[in-house]
């Protein structure tokens, strides 16, 4: 099979799309993906740049999600039959031709979604899925807050509160007009522009004092003071990026006025039985939504595989709205 190999950890120049070995054939409980197409998340650049490695007995091939068609069964997997189009959870592999996944992992496509299209699906239903719908527990009628509005966590996010929690008043920070103006057209009811405005201020004019019972925050350490200011009483801040830096510094005893809670999250390390059920959940809970068309996929760009590097640098250059997907030849 071929797939993104990284001569060492380092740009986006490190990657070709090189020969490798073929997965072994799926074990138990397991199938075989041909994938068609894959997406870039952030977690792959730092993956790239030795930063993030995949956690022990994943494939060390860059890939958090691909879509493709079913081409070999191993046992004890029901309700999968071979050729079937799917898309894919993965722990590490998706940018490549052939990749082994755990069948708890796999969701079929739904319907009006192209197979290209739901490559860019899973990853982001996954996390918004555990951490807003899971760890936070959103209700309708709160203030939810997710920063990033426009990437491909805030994307879904906005639309996933908007159909499943339609009372909610929905915030976002984004960094350009068009993004503010993209994140609105989503269901956005508040859109900061976090370079000429303070977040904090703004959207606690908007909720008249309230602030953000849920808040998503990718930036991590650079927004700690800032989210904590902006909980409400009982709010539920969780922390899934730390683009912001790693260290920041936590005022104990604003927590404990608002009885407040901060929660770190991530979704690649979590076990498999973990996944399984996460992933059942976006199935049963996000799936109907997608199919009555309450949510689509954002699609920024759909690029070759072979153009991997210019992928990494869009993505970098945060310029993108949604998803850039990689499309894989056959």
């Amino acid at each position: 099979m071929h797939a993104v190999t990284v001569s060492a950890p380092g740009g986006p120049e490190v990657m070709s799309w090189s020969s490798v070995a073929d997965p072994p054939a799926p074990g138990p409980g397991e199938v075989t993906l041909d994938v068609v197409a894959t997406a870039v998340n952030r977690a792959d650049l730092l993956q790239r740049q030795g930063l993030y490695p995949p956690p022990p007995g994943d494939s060390a091939i860059i890939g958090l999600e691909c879509s493709g068609r079913v081409a070999a069964v191993g046992p004890e997997v029901s309700g999968f039959e071979i050729g079937a189009e799917v898309c894919a959870l993965l722990g590490g592999g998706g940018y490549a031709s052939r990749v082994n996944v755990p069948a708890g992992q796999l969701l079929p496509i739904p319907a009006g979604v192209d197979l290209v299209e739901a490559a860019g699906l899973p990853e982001v239903a996954a996390t918004v899925y555990s951490t807003v719908f899971g760890i936070a527990d959103l209700h309708d009628r709160e203030v939810f807050c997710v920063h990033g509005g426009a990437s491909g966590i805030g994307t879904f996010a906005i639309q996933a509160v908007r159909a499943l929690r339609p009372e909610a008043v929905i915030a976002t920070t984004a960094g350009t007009p068009a993004k503010l103006a993209r994140v609105r057209e989503l269901g956005a009811d508040v859109a900061v522009s976090y370079r000429d405005a303070d977040f904090v201020e703004v959207i606690r004019k908007a909720t008249d004092g309230h602030g953000a019972d849920v808040i998503l925050d990718n930036m991590g350490a650079a927004y700690l003071p800032r989210n904590v200011s902006l909980l409400a009483v009982g709010g539920r801040l969780v922390v899934i990026g730390l683009q912001g830096g790693v260290k920041g510094e936590l005022n104990l005893g604003a927590l404990l006025n608002k009885r407040a809670v901060v929660h770190a999250a991530s979704l690649r390390a979590r076990p498999p039985a973990e996944k399984f059920k996460i992933v059942a959940g976006v199935r049963a809970e996000f799936w109907p939504a997608v199919e009555r068309g309450a949510i689509r996929p954002v699609i920024d760009q759909v690029l070759p595989i072979t153009e991997v590097a210019a992928a990494h640098r869009h993505v970098a250059g945060l310029g993108h709205v949604g998803k850039v997907i990689l499309t894989i030849p056959r």
